[in-house]
């Protein structure tokens, strides 16, 4: 079962028995599967406003008094109100789907941080129809691709599904997004070791990841001339 899938099935039904075998076959579903139990766990507890014992009584006296009551009254309902606004924020911030806001060159770098020590060695062997097949669900396609691709999958990029691929170009190795989110123009950042180029293309944008002695600039500029549209 592949991440997409995976992903979809967990949120449609996280009983599914297959899941926990999936799980168990695979550290990043494991820890993408905790990480919703884990917001699952906050917004509960968000939820979780005591209401006092003695409330019945307040709202009851407050009908017939006046005074500081309909203050405290309306404490309780603020606190009901910033609960909320916390379990949307966390929601929003998990599911960012599309965020223009969305750091792409930071979210990117954190990405191959985190999956490098998985993918490590994986040498799939990718045609271009196979990656255009995997594109498929955004519109686009690859007429070509300027190296060899070891490795490529759906992930989730800053709460939106992309494209995951890791490339050997002219003897270095980089890893390619494909993401479904349109940045301003190209942008790029680095924090001393690796660096992230980032290329709009129509409604998405190519984001390619390499070591700093690399030449993800390049690679990222040939990506993007060779990313075109297709009917989805």
């Amino acid at each position: 079962m592949d991440d997409l899938e995976f992903r979809r099935r967990l949120l449609a039904d996280p009983s599914d028995p297959e899941l926990q075998a999936s799980k168990t076959d695979s550290p990043s579903h494991q820890r993408y599967a905790d990480d919703i139990a884990d917001l699952d766990s906050k917004i509960d507890q968000a939820l979780r406003v005591d209401v006092p014992e003695d409330l019945a009584d307040k709202i009851l006296f407050s009908q017939t008094t006046g005074g500081e009551q309909p203050v405290r009254q309306s404490r309780w309902y603020l606190a009901i109100a910033a609960s909320i606004a916390f379990v949307f924020g966390l929601t929003l911030g998990q599911f960012n789907w599309g965020d223009s806001r969305l750091d792409l060159n930071r979210t990117a770098l954190a990405h191959y941080y985190h999956e490098q020590a998985f993918i490590e060695g994986i040498n799939e062997s990718a045609t271009v129809a196979q990656v255009n097949a995997k594109l498929q669900p955004f519109g686009k396609a690859f007429s070509e691709l300027p190296g060899e691709v070891t490795y490529i999958n759906h992930c989730s990029f800053g709460g939106q599904h992309a494209l995951h691929m890791v490339m050997q170009a002219s003897g270095q190795v980089y890893t390619v997004f494909v993401v479904p989110s349109a940045s301003q123009g190209p942008a790029e950042k680095s924090d001393g070791k690796m660096r992230s180029v980032s290329r709009p293309v129509q409604a998405a944008s190519v984001i390619v990841v390499g070591e700093l002695n690399g030449q993800p600039t390049p690679l990222a500029e040939q990506l993007q001339q060779q990313l075109t549209p297709t009917a989805i």
